[in-house]
């Protein structure tokens, strides 16, 4: 998995992916706060999107990066929102293939303020995971329930309830964690992570630059906007 590169832009722009956060990057962090079907959104860097406008671009992120699910903390964007997908086949079984991964899609989630309900205790941990906020770190072992129930809100405003089982009810685990400022790191022994100090280091000065760069660009576009009036 490779991270996009940053690519603030001015306001009015439509980007067709975001910049993915990493490791260190205090928006990770933190818990996500609800929102609305009918709210306007500002990833940081960007200009103010409808909601089902940073679903999509959310969505066509998470292909570019060949992953399954995004939330919106991993974009920059303090908010209770995850997309996530079924594909129609095993993603490892295609690695290194050109096919596009949409024509793969067998449903897309998008969720709005999603709570889980756990419907099946008994924990799974047969299944390595992985996080596009820390590529190239892969573990099994993550405790996960093997089913749950979600119920949340559409792009619609609809209130909607899903259920789901080992993969998928896994993923929308990993997902819902990320609302809250958990990485799957968190859920296994202190040790695993201290066997990848050295790439989460590196991870954080890239987070830490990341930010820098972002500062610095809305400062300037700022600026001319000031400039302009």
């Amino acid at each position: 998995m490779t991270r996009p590169t940053p690519d603030p832009r001015a306001e009015g722009d439509a980007p067709r992916i975001y910049p993915i956060r990493l490791y260190g990057d205090p928006v990770l962090r933190r818990k996500a706060k609800p929102l609305q079907a009918t709210d306007t959104l500002t990833v940081p860097g960007f200009g103010p999107q409808t909601v089902r406008q940073v679903a999509n671009t959310m969505l066509e992120t998470m292909f570019e990066a060949r992953g399954v699910g995004l939330a919106a903390p991993q974009v920059g964007l303090n908010a209770r929102l995850f997309v996530a997908v079924e594909y129609e086949d095993d993603e490892e079984e295609n690695e290194g293939q050109d096919t596009p991964l949409r024509s793969r899609v067998l449903r897309e989630y998008v969720m709005l303020n999603p709570i889980l309900k756990v419907i099946d205790k008994k924990k799974d941990r047969s299944y390595q995971e992985g996080c596009l906020s820390i590529p190239g770190i892969y573990e099994e072992g993550v405790p996960r329930a093997r089913a749950v129930q979600v119920s949340y809100t559409d792009l619609d405003g609809t209130a909607r309830t899903v259920e789901a089982d080992d993969y998928l009810a896994r993923v929308f685990q990993h997902e819902a964690d990320h609302l809250d400022g958990v990485f799957f790191l968190d859920r296994l022994p202190p040790e695993v992570t201290e066997d990848h100090r050295g790439e989460l280091l590196k991870m954080q000065r890239h987070a830490k630059r990341y930010l820098e760069d972002l500062a610095a660009a809305e400062k300037e576009a700022e600026k001319h906007r000031k400039e302009n009036l």
